[in-house]
């Protein structure tokens, strides 16, 4: 007899269904059972000799911080360079705040900086429970700072910078545009919102239809966020959790891209229809059929590589705005 399949993996696709199961018979245990260390050595992704995406020039790259050095990685789109500075998006991954690496998300920095001609910053953020919430805001609040300052040696437009990332990444970059717009501090031309951790409250729908979903179920999403605000966190504040802010007004233009599959769905939608109603300029997509994780996984689903044209399309036209509007001025 056919085992069921968990709630919710009905209405997987069949390449997503083929990678649910595989990543399920590879998972000695869930993450909260696994902890830290041993989930960070599971999922620890090796650098390819042989890239899906060639590119002339990445850097490795020291960033200083408050709590000291970050490692940081740099892409630089192919071809000759432009006759001024380019824009960049600085990128900010995933993993619950307790787990990720440069590693794993090379393939779609890559893949960014060679379809958009966009330089990508890939940040290394110091990670819980050793370093609880606010250090991985404060990283990216100097990293964004350093990545201003040194744009003439690294020929990056100062005014051209996004910012972005997937899952924890993408609260991170959420805040990070929060924080700044309050702080009075020059905002992002962007905010690139994949599948992003924005409440605390985990009372959508989807945290209870997407509760058994691949790769991240509703309990380790739990356990992942206790790591992050740590075990008695007191009163959770918008930069941890953007959705409690009063008001989005005045926030940069947003790309949010969210999972059928994935207990963060409908948070990540209803930030998207927030900063809509305070009147934030933002386009909200819905890949059919996918589970959380899958913007990363180049090479491995088709509506990947359509997630990464969604950005690179949202990144290009961010820059054709910002021409226009200098022409004119």
């Amino acid at each position: 007899m056919t085992k069921p399949l968990p709630s919710g993996w009905e209405r997987l696709d069949a390449d997503a269904l083929l990678a649910a199961r595989a990543l399920a018979e590879a998972m000695p245990a869930p993450v909260r059972d696994l902890g830290a260390e041993a989930a960070r050595k599971l999922f620890a992704t090796a650098p390819s000799d042989h890239p899906l995406t060639p590119l002339d020039r990445v850097d490795e790259l020291t960033v200083p911080a408050r709590s000291g050095p970050l490692r940081a990685r740099a892409y630089h789109p192919p071809g000759p360079p432009p006759a001024g500075p380019r824009p960049a998006l600085m990128y900010l991954h995933g993993g619950g705040f307790v787990l990720g690496t440069l590693d794993g998300v090379d393939e779609v920095c890559r893949a960014i900086a060679a379809r958009s001609g966009w330089t990508v910053l890939s940040l290394e953020y110091r990670l819980a429970p050793e370093h609880p919430y606010p250090a991985a805001l404060e990283d990216s609040f100097d990293a964004l700072a350093w990545l201003r300052g040194s744009t003439l040696e690294s020929g990056i437009d100062p005014d051209m910078i996004a910012v972005g990332g997937d899952s924890a990444g993408g609260n991170l970059a959420a805040a990070l545009c929060l924080r700044l717009r309050d702080l009075g501090r020059a905002l992002p031309v962007s905010q690139v919102l994949v599948y992003p951790a924005v409440d605390d409250a985990f009372t959508t729908p989807s945290w209870r239809e997407c509760a058994e979903a691949p790769l991240l179920t509703t309990a380790d999403a739990r356990w992942l966020w206790q790591q992050y605000v740590g075990p008695d966190p007191g009163v959770i504040d918008r930069y941890a959790a953007p959705m409690k802010a009063a008001s989005l007004r005045g926030l940069p233009p947003a790309l949010v891209l969210t999972a059928e599959v994935d207990p963060l769905r409908d948070d990540g939608e209803a930030y998207a229809e927030r900063l809509k109603h305070d009147g934030v300029r933002v386009t909200s997509v819905r890949y059919s059929g996918m589970f959380h994780g899958f913007f990363t996984e180049v090479g491995t689903f088709a509506k990947t590589d359509a997630a990464i044209d969604d950005v690179v399309r949202h990144l290009r036209g961010i820059a054709a705005t910002r021409a226009a509007t200098a022409s004119t001025s």
